[in-house]
């Protein structure tokens, strides 16, 4: 954790009112350190501490029913909460627990907090239930984390999930999904205003390519995928530094926007430009270099995304029931 994030002089208060106050100020700390010196993977692993810090709080607070557990699921357990991203929590009960009034108090105040939250309640056979029917629930759940409450009730539910899931299957489930995005996303309007997250070649490219590997149990990071020999060193290092590229690029647009904005529109290209003090010579303009930027990490997300599914299937497909899975219309696997 960064000093941004380390306990202030005054810790926050529980009350919702001062929580509020305390995160839009250290929220508010946290751009002001951003646009001095950018490091996109500091700004998210801290953002997303200081929400955690929020909900503690809060559960504390509001929850006094034991063994049920606070779990941080999609993007917000990953660690990389972006500036107005929605903070996606699971309050997840025990088998044949029914939640009380103190878990409506808490979502109430995770509202008041000014926190835009994403919630659910279940409990453990609700979810593997769900997640059989719904890849989408599956696949948060492979990024969740406990923030507070009883760890071992998230430890059941990983279990369960991990015996339940059909690892082929789901790579089939989830390589259609991207398909069906992929085709959303194509059109001429999304190739001159792209969306940083969805468009191919976007941020969601490479975490499809980490929920597999984690599906799989075979790594949560590119590093871990390069030890496995899914990739190789100097394949991590170049995934990494097109990763940043992206992820800067959608920090500045929420911060801009002042609201979740994971589009790339013409007068946002303008701005981020002049932020990042693109200056050109020649004819090109400072957002089209900063736009050829873009491009070239975007073509080369998408090389690595189709590599790497022809990996990962690869990986866990056994020699006598491997078949050819086309990828896209260009390459084979």
């Amino acid at each position: 954790m960064n000093s941004a994030v380390s306990a202030p002089a005054k810790s926050p208060r529980n009350g919702s009112s001062e929580l509020r106050a305390w995160l839009r100020e250290r929220r508010d700390e946290l751009k002001a350190r951003y646009f001095k010196r950018s490091d996109p993977q500091a700004t998210l692993a801290d953002h997303t501490a200081l929400v955690d810090v929020v909900l503690r709080k809060l559960w504390d607070t509001h929850v006094v029913e034991p063994g049920m557990a606070l779990v941080a699921v999609g993007g917000y357990g990953r660690g990389f909460l972006f500036p107005h991203s929605d903070v996606d929590v699971l309050i997840l009960l025990p088998d044949g627990c029914v939640a009380g009034r103190d878990v409506e108090r808490f979502v109430s105040a995770l509202w008041d907090c000014g926190l835009d939250p994403g919630h659910s309640v279940r409990t453990v056979s609700e979810c593997v239930d769900e997640a059989a029917k719904d890849v989408t629930v599956d696949t948060s759940l492979l990024e969740s984390r406990c923030v507070a409450g009883d760890a071992q009730l998230l430890a059941e539910l990983d279990t369960r999930l991990r015996a339940r899931r059909d690892v082929l299957a789901f790579f089939e489930a989830k390589f259609q999904e991207q398909k069906r995005r992929h085709e959303r996303f194509m059109d001429a309007a999304y190739n001159l205003e792209p969306n940083i997250k969805e468009s191919p070649g976007g941020l969601r490219d490479l975490q499809m390519v980490l929920w597999l590997a984690r599906a799989a149990s075979v790594g949560t990071s590119w590093r871990a995928l390069a030890e496995a020999g899914i990739i190789t060193p100097a394949e991590a290092y170049d995934i990494i530094a097109r990763e940043r590229v992206l992820n800067d690029l959608r920090i500045r647009l929420h911060y801009l926007a002042g609201r979740r904005e994971d589009r790339l529109v013409f007068d946002h290209q303008i701005d981020i430009a002049r932020q990042l003090k693109l200056e050109t010579g020649g004819a090109m303009a400072p957002s089209d270099l900063l736009m050829r930027r873009y491009y070239l990490a975007a073509k080369a997300i998408w090389r690595f995304n189709q590599i790497l599914l022809g990996n990962l299937f690869a990986y866990i497909t056994p020699d006598a029931a491997r078949k050819v899975v086309v990828l896209d219309d260009h390459s084979r696997s």
